[in-house]
Order: structure tokens, then C-alpha cells, then sequence
């Protein structure tokens, strides 16, 4: 894989709760890849859904990478302060025809036939010319295959195919509560920092077709792509506040930090070393190679 002489990654988490064990792994993943690559490493607060993120668990999140080690470049940006950069993308898909109101409610579109993630949406008000005013917002789809090749996923490590249409259907951009879907944030957010490598949980690993698919209709440039396992509870859960992952303190930086490179399949570090030493003889060691190519796994 070539790697640019620019390589700018990023780490964005969502604080709708404390930084848990599943987010430490996403991070230092992010932060390693970056690193070993001599790239910065920039920090976004996803704070785009106002009614689950709380300022105070962000600042508990900063404050939890900082005393683990994990510093970023530059100021952070956050979400809720760049509506005015999701507008602006909206109203260039919308100048061109590709979005429309949608009054669909979730449960209305519950018996649609199913695709990788729930009910494919049938397109119901593709043609009925709704005011925007108080309605969701999709964007028109089509059935064209987005490929991509994935460091660590996909068969053999490489290509993942989907076809939005017919998998997913057209998607929400904008929410009818009026705010902006995650699937356009992202994608806005990543080319204002110059986003060139994305390395997160493979929980978004079927987000990234429809996030490619924006990256063309809005003119960005597509960055290399890079799914770690999801951590899960022995449930088979993904770690989240939802399913009461406990949150982690720097008392037991440099355990978790331990625990963290083994669930991603690299190299130990001895645990005997300080949080600045473990970070950099990983950042020197750092083998994509060995990242388990699956989706989620428990703790071991």
C-alpha cells in the first residue's frame, strides 16, 4: 500500500458517553497508523446528534487520550459548530436534483425488503416534489457498484463492493428534528481537515459506500480506508453507553494500552514500560499486516 508523503488521519469520536475500552482501540489504531507513517493526526468531536452528546463527555474524552498519551495536532473541531458547512453541501446536491423531502417514518418503511442494514428505502417520495420545510432530507441513489479496498478488511484484504441502491436505498442527509445526518457530516468534515486516511471501528464499515458515493457527487477526493475489529462484550454486543461499557481512567494506562495492542494483533511492548515508551516502540512496530481481518471480536 503506498502511503503519500502527506498523510493526515483523524480520531472522531462521539461523546455521547465516556471514552471506553472499544473507542481506545479505534483511537490508538488512528493514532499508530498515523504515527508509524510520520502523518499528523487530527481530533473531531461527532457531536451532530445534539440530543445524545453531552460537552462534558468530550471534555472527558480529551482529557482521558491526553493522560493516555494519545496527542493530536491542531485545534479539534467540532460538529455542532459547522452547520453552516453541511448547508452549504445540501444546497449544492440539491441545486443539481439530487435530493428530495421525505415524510417516510421508519416504521412506515419497516416492511420494505431488507438490506445490510434493516429496511431498503422504496424510494415512496422520489417523485412527489414535497416542500423541504419539516421533512427529512435523502439524496438520490443509484445502482452503480462503489468499490473500495480496505487495509484490513474484505476478502483477502481488499476489495468491498456495494450497490446503494439496492442495498441500502436512497439515505437521510438531513433528519426532519433538522439536523444533519452523519453520513454528510463526515464526508464534509473529512475534506475540510484533508482527511487522506481513515482508520475506525469496522461498525462503519457499511457506512463507507454511501459516505464514497458523497465524496463524487461533492467533488472530494476518496481517502484510504482502514476498519479495526469492533470490540464486543461477551454478548456479542458492541461496547457503547447503550450496552453500559464502562468507561476507562488513566490509572490503568498502560493495562489497557497493553490490552488494546494485543486485541489488534500487535507486537507487546511489556507492560512494564511507561505510557511513552509502550506508545513508541508501537509506533515503530506498527504492522497493518497483523490486524485481525474480521469485524468485531471480544476481549480476549
Amino acid at each position: 500500500m503506498n502511503i503519500p508523503q502527506k498523510y493526515i488521519g483523524r480520531f472522531a469520536p462521539s461523546p455521547s458517553g465516556p471514552l471506553h475500552f472499544g473507542s481506545l482501540v479505534a483511537a490508538l489504531a488512528s493514532y499508530l497508523d498515523a504515527r508509524a507513517h510520520g502523518g499528523a493526526w487530527l481530533m473531531r468531536i461527532e457531536d451532530v446528534d445534539e440530543a445524545r452528546c453531552k460537552s462534558e463527555y468530550a471534555d472527558d474524552i480529551l482529557r482521558t487520550l491526553t493522560a493516555f498519551g494519545l496527542n493530536w495536532d491542531g485545534v479539534v473541531m467540532v460538529q455542532s459548530q459547522r452547520k453552516t458547512a453541511y448547508e452549504q453541501a445540501l444546497a449544492r446536491l440539491s441545486k443539481v436534483s439530487l435530493t428530495y423531502a421525505c415524510t417516510c417514518s421508519r416504521k412506515e418503511i419497516a416492511d420494505s425488503a431488507l438490506g445490510i442494514e434493516g429496511p431498503i428505502y422504496p424510494g415512496t417520495c422520489r417523485t412527489l416534489a414535497m416542500a423541504n420545510k419539516n421533512n427529512a432530507i435523502r439524496v438520490l441513489t443509484n445502482d452503480e457498484l462503489i468499490r473500495f479496498t480496505d487495509r484490513a478488511q474484505g476478502q483477502g484484504r481488499g476489495e468491498i463492493s456495494q450497490r446503494i441502491e439496492s442495498d441500502i436505498g436512497d439515505f437521510v442527509i438531513k433528519r426532519r428534528d433538522g439536523l444533519f445526518a452523519y453520513q454528510l457530516a463526515v464526508v464534509v468534515d473529512d475534506a475540510a481537515q484533508g482527511v487522506t486516511h481513515v482508520v475506525r471501528g469496522a461498525d462503519l464499515l457499511d457506512s463507507t459506500a454511501r459516505q464514497i458515493y458523497l465524496q463524487q457527487l461533492l467533488g472530494f477526493i476518496m481517502p484510504q480506508y482502514l476498519h479495526v475489529p469492533t470490540v464486543t462484550n461477551d454478548a456479542g454486543q458492541k461496547l457503547s453507553k447503550q450496552t453500559l461499557a464502562p468507561g476507562i481512567g488513566a490509572a490503568d494506562a498502560v493495562t489497557v494500552i497493553e490490552a488494546a495492542l494485543r486485541f489488534l494483533g500487535q507486537a507487546s511492548t511489556g507492560a512494564n514500560a511507561s505510557v511513552a515508551g509502550m506508545l513508541a516502540a508501537a509506533v515503530k512496530n506498527w504492522q497493518v499486516s497483523a490486524i485481525p481481518g474480521v469485524r468485531a471480536s471480544a476481549i480476549a
